[in-house]
């Protein structure tokens, strides 16, 4: 059975993880550091802090913000469930968004439409590595916190005052804060854990005055920060392959009857997953994927809208809808020549 999920862990990977085992240094220390400063290298941030989940990371980017006690915080329809659970425990209101259809993503207008609905921060979850019109919805003038732990990587092209190409700006650099999660399933893993980054000094010193605050119990131990260290090293080269993977998925799924998100493939997202739109029945996809060895897994079977269905399903229609038929197939880097060409077939001839 080819999973639907598998790590990028390798050799330099359980290296670096043996090694703060072996020196006995598990707790938050010089890894953490060390995972700090590639992360700011890495998104050109000027501060990040390590901390052992996003939640946590979420609390500390609402303390920064000075956000308070009953702020309604607009969040995703589509977004992981943890946003809307973190958000609530810590006193927060959630104002939850239904999402643009094609994109699977928030739009301006809908985000728009959420600040006439008494929306103070957007939390955004930018879904399946998607980014949504980032200019756009920063022009809106609320405090954004960016979820790029599935789009960490992505750029958005730029042009210069003469209309020549310029550097880009990456997915964290648009929201005040962003939080890079380092959960099992995101786009790095440490198995758990979270950076929370903030893009500019300006930014940075308030983060800074309550996460040098922060109880070594808020801080991610140096036995994960070992693991996430080594993956966002590895990461542009893990990228490289899944991008050669989802050409290949996106070609298959031409002749077929089922639909992909609109995006950017030339790098405004990132291929952390191969979510495929079903036009058909869940079951009878699933039923034949599974007689081809193949697992597939529905796209958001721990987000917001399925953790609060009853509640949500009339107000975030496309949201509930794609709940339903949106599925992953298998995209990871250690998939082999073989276990490829068997996942085009099927893409090809689904039902």
């Amino acid at each position: 059975m080819i999973r639907t999920y598998s790590t990028t862990i390798r050799r330099r990977e359980m290296d670096a993880v043996l090694t703060c085992m072996v020196d006995e240094k598990i707790g938050p220390g010089d890894l953490n550091t060390r995972l700090i400063q590639t992360a700011k290298e890495f998104l050109k941030c000027d501060g990040a802090v390590a901390l052992r989940s996003p939640a946590i990371a979420l609390k500390y980017a609402l303390k920064a913000l000075d956000a308070e006690a009953g702020c309604s915080v607009m969040i995703s329809a589509l977004a992981p469930a943890w946003q809307i659970l973190a958000l609530e425990d810590s006193g927060y209101t959630a104002l939850v968004l239904d999402v643009d259809e094609a994109t699977g993503v928030v739009s301006p207008d809908i985000v728009s439409e959420g600040i006439k609905n008494g929306g103070r921060i957007l939390l955004l979850h930018e879904t399946q590595g998607i980014l949504p019109d980032m200019n756009a919805i920063v022009s809106l003038g609320i405090p954004v916190i960016e979820d790029i732990s599935q789009s960490v990587g992505a750029i958005i092209p730029s042009v210069d005052e003469n209309g020549n190409p310029a550097a880009g700006k990456q997915a964290g650099s648009f929201g005040v804060f962003a939080i890079l999660g380092l959960e099992e399933h995101d786009a790095v893993t440490a198995g758990g854990g979270a950076v929370l980054i903030a893009p500019g000094r300006r930014e940075w010193i308030p983060l800074k005055k309550f996460t040098d605050a922060a109880p070594l119990t808020d801080l991610l131990p140096d036995l994960n920060s070992a693991l996430a260290w080594v993956e966002l090293r590895e990461f542009p080269k893990n990228e490289a392959v899944r991008r050669e993977l989802f050409a290949l998925f996106q070609r298959a799924c031409m002749s077929g009857r089922h639909k992909l998100f609109i995006r950017d493939t030339d790098g405004s997202s990132t291929m952390s997953t191969f979510p495929l739109v079903l036009t058909s029945s869940y079951k009878d996809v699933k039923q034949y994927t599974d007689r081809k060895d193949i697992e597939i897994c529905p796209a958001y079977g721990n987000s917001v809208i399925t953790l609060r269905d009853e509640q949500l399903s009339s107000s975030c229609i496309h949201a509930k809808s794609l709940s339903l038929r949106c599925v992953l197939f298998p995209l990871y880097p250690r998939l082999t020549h073989s276990e490829t060409a068997k996942i085009i077939k099927v893409l090809g001839t689904l039902p």
